[in-house]
């Protein structure tokens, strides 16, 4: 009994925080992170005060926590969109084209390429995107190219090259432009990268 009462309080306790979650994603969304207030959220999670400050320290956590979120989602539809049995180009050119996929949804470019950064500063998001959809890429062109010293920042130039894409799409953008913008600078990278493998810096 007192196992299943623990696990019960558990449920519950799982159930209020991704009320708060949720309700503060589609609050961000509707408003944006700077004009609202974490009694809107409380209002919109049906939940009391107390709670939110049991779950979250103030609107920054509730911030990350909604980021963190995000990143999850769409290293899921990354690796949905690449299972095992896929030649490394193939997956490559899947995980690209499901990452412009993902970053559709709405909201979501908002809370990742413009809220969070200002909130939390470049290197901070660089630190949770490496962890997810950054990290599926670099692992991608590790898979294609081979390891190497220029490989992170390769990686880190093709993130900036999607996140620009995911920005303009979201701005009204040709997606089908975009994705084939995107297809072709990957295939040309990696034909590049084949024909002149980089060497050792020239002394000097």
């Amino acid at each position: 009994m007192q196992r299943k009462g623990r696990r019960s309080n558990d449920e519950r306790s799982a159930t209020t925080r991704q009320a708060l979650v949720s309700a503060s994603r589609a609050l961000f969304v509707e408003k944006g992170y700077a004009q609202t207030s974490t009694p809107e959220v409380v209002a919109a999670a049906a939940v009391t005060r107390g709670a939110l400050y049991h779950h979250f320290e103030d609107k920054q956590a509730l911030l990350r926590a909604v980021l963190e979120r995000e990143f999850a989602e769409l290293r899921r539809a990354i690796d949905a969109a690449t299972p095992p049995g896929l030649d490394a180009r193939e997956a490559l050119i899947a995980g690209s084209l499901a990452y412009l996929d993902a970053m559709a949804v709405p909201g979501r470019t908002r809370l990742l390429l413009v809220d969070g950064p200002a909130v939390f500063g470049h290197a901070e998001m660089m630190a949770l995107d490496d962890a997810t959809a950054a990290g599926s890429l670099r692992e991608g062109l590790a898979a294609v190219l081979g390891e190497g010293p220029f490989l992170p920042a390769l990686a880190s130039l093709l993130s900036a090259a999607f996140d620009r894409a995911a920005l303009a799409i979201s701005s009204g953008g040709d997606a089908r432009t975009y994705r084939a913008a995107m297809l072709a600078l990957i295939e040309r990278v990696i034909a590049g990268a084949a024909l002149n493998p980089p060497g050792p810096p020239a002394d000097g």
